[in-house]
């Protein structure tokens, strides 16, 4: 896209905002980014925070890590800031399926068939060493912890809520159809 996907706008509000908006819609009691321009994300509306990712451009589990040692709780909600069609339907049931099993270390969106690893709620008490160490073993995709830690897959999640922004035509579309760039909590579309 040549510029920082997060800081993009649809209908005016950047897409972090959006996501932001989702995950407080959905009962969040802190909002932060990884990595990126932090002065402009801190700045955004529902964000409280940005911090800087521990390993830039290590992939997207770094960036789950520093999410991690960073969250005042013990489960974190990671959502890509490229989503902005996601809900808090969606939100809420990867958290209501991750709480229902105490034993599970994250629950995902599978939608499709196809997993979603960055529409997922981590347990960090029962992830973080498995997922730190398969960082230090090289490790740089979320999906390649799933099968070492119990992870529940959800399927209730809708295709328009990962359907992400990767192209200066997805933009487009966003802002020029009413259904996907309404407001990010509506779930009737």
């Amino acid at each position: 896209m040549g510029q920082d996907k997060a800081l993009l706008t649809i209908d005016g509000s950047e897409m972090a905002s959006i996501v932001a908006a989702t995950l407080l819609a959905a009962g969040a009691r802190e909002v932060l980014t990884v990595g990126g321009d932090l002065p402009a994300l801190s700045s955004l509306h529902g964000v409280d925070r940005s911090v800087p990712d521990d390993d830039p451009g290590e992939g997207p589990l770094a960036g789950i890590l520093t999410a991690m040692r960073y969250c005042v709780d013990d489960v974190v909600v990671v959502l890509a800031c490229d989503t902005p069609a996601i809900t808090s339907a969606a939100t809420l049931a990867l958290l209501a399926a991750l709480l229902a099993d105490s034993t599970a270390g994250v629950a995902y969106a599978e939608v499709d068939g196809r997993v979603q690893p960055l529409t997922a709620a981590w347990r960090i008490s029962r992830s973080w060493d498995l997922v730190s160490d398969a960082f230090a073993r090289g490790e740089r995709a979320p999906r390649s912890v799933f099968t070492s830690l119990r992870a529940i897959a959800v399927k209730e999640v809708l295709a328009s809520a990962v359907d992400d922004v990767d192209r200066p035509s997805d933009l487009r579309r966003y802002a020029a159809d009413p259904l996907t760039s309404s407001t990010p909590n509506e779930d009737s579309r």
